[in-house]
């Protein structure tokens, strides 16, 4: 339709249209405008509920292992969940990731998933890193051959790999190792415990985990007692890796300590089969004398003081036994599955004949 226009002074100007008056509008009209908003909405949310909260197969008894590794985006799980039968749509998964601000702790790992689940089900598994838990279990004791040999066998890194990762400084993360030589190894901060991983754990992550544990066991009571002391955590750790080998129970442990203690001060020889052992890989009850003769900063038979460094990996049982030796009359002992402990070498020399035939 052209717009009508007024000549004035031989120029045609259009004539302004007059505006509408909206309020001339039938409330019938309005009220169909908003019904068919309010079905839209409402079909809207519904489609949204239906795609989030209803599982794709209530009923399905299959049970799917999922893996996120490190650094996926919600894009590419949305993507496989949807190849996978797990979910109906990606875009409603991501929409209700990013809505529900989970889409930036989707945690890397193994999932049991299954289509009887939803998407709001799954997403949250991932949110909460509900993973599939695999455990490792680091006896009391161990050194790192033995650590090294049970992660391989886990599958969780080669032996060469932890090996050349223990031998790295982490003093910058773990404050205990301040005190610990560069020539020495991770030995016997390796806190022996049982540690649950998802699977997707590097062989870093695992040294860590165990690191922080160790931090975590030595307390602030027990690390101001080392101080009063004037020990150095590394030489306790040291003690309580030999505590470890040599005897069993809490009580023995403390009185050894004691007695190991006591000969350091006195400038003895530890003398203890536990460090040769360390040396040739055996474990002896009672070592050969020519093994007591290997030049080895570890052997006690050779060199006094402490050995170079830890000889395993000690359980919190033993380094509270190193931080709290016992006193007590004894300067030696020996053991057969139950501690002898003698006053003099001639009764210990006694105990060995009868005990060690």
């Amino acid at each position: 339709m052209k717009r009508k226009r007024k000549k004035i002074a031989g120029i045609y100007f259009p004539i302004p249209l007059k505006k509408k008056d909206f309020s001339k509008i039938s409330p019938v009209t309005l009220e169909k405008v908003a019904s068919i908003t309010g079905i839209f909405l409402l079909a809207v949310f519904l489609i949204a509920f239906f795609e989030v909260y209803i599982p794709v197969n209530p009923s399905s008894r299959e049970t799917i292992t999922y893996t996120i590794e490190k650094g996926w985006g919600d894009d590419k799980i949305a993507k496989d969940l949807k190849s996978l039968g797990l979910i109906r749509s990606s875009s409603f998964f991501k929409l209700y990731a990013i809505m529900s601000l989970r889409h930036s702790s989707l945690q890397a790992g193994k999932y049991n998933l299954s289509s009887k689940m939803s998407a709001y089900q799954i997403a949250k598994k991932m949110a909460l890193g509900d993973t599939i838990k695999n455990k490792l279990v680091i006896l009391e004791g161990w050194d790192l051959n033995d650590v090294a040999e049970y992660l391989e066998k886990k599958n969780v890194c080669s032996q060469d790999e932890f090996f050349a990762l223990a031998d790295k400084d982490y003093s910058e993360s773990f404050d205990f190792l301040e005190g610990k030589p560069d020539s020495v190894s991770l030995e016997g901060y390796l806190f022996p415990d049982t540690y649950e991983v998802s699977g997707t754990e590097s062989c870093g992550d695992v040294i860590n985990m165990m690191l922080y544990n160790f931090g975590q066991k030595l307390t602030p009571d027990l690390r101001e007692e080392i101080t009063k002391q004037n020990k150095s955590i590394f030489d306790v750790v040291t003690m309580a890796s030999m505590l470890e080998k040599e005897v069993r129970t809490l009580d023995d442990k403390k009185t050894v300590s004691g007695i190991l203690w006591k000969r350091l001060d006195a400038g003895m020889p530890l003398q203890l089969d536990a460090t040769v052992n360390y040396v040739t890989g055996k474990s002896d009850a009672s070592v050969k004398i020519s093994d007591t003769k290997l030049d080895s900063p570890y052997n006690t038979y050779k060199y006094k003081g402490l050995p170079k460094g830890p000889i395993s990996n000690p359980g919190i049982e033993s380094i509270a036994a190193a931080i709290y030796p016992a006193a007590s009359k004894y300067w030696f002992y020996l053991s057969d599955g139950i501690t002898h402990f003698s006053e003099t070498l001639a009764q210990h020399n006694i105990a060995k004949a009868k005990y060690l035939r």
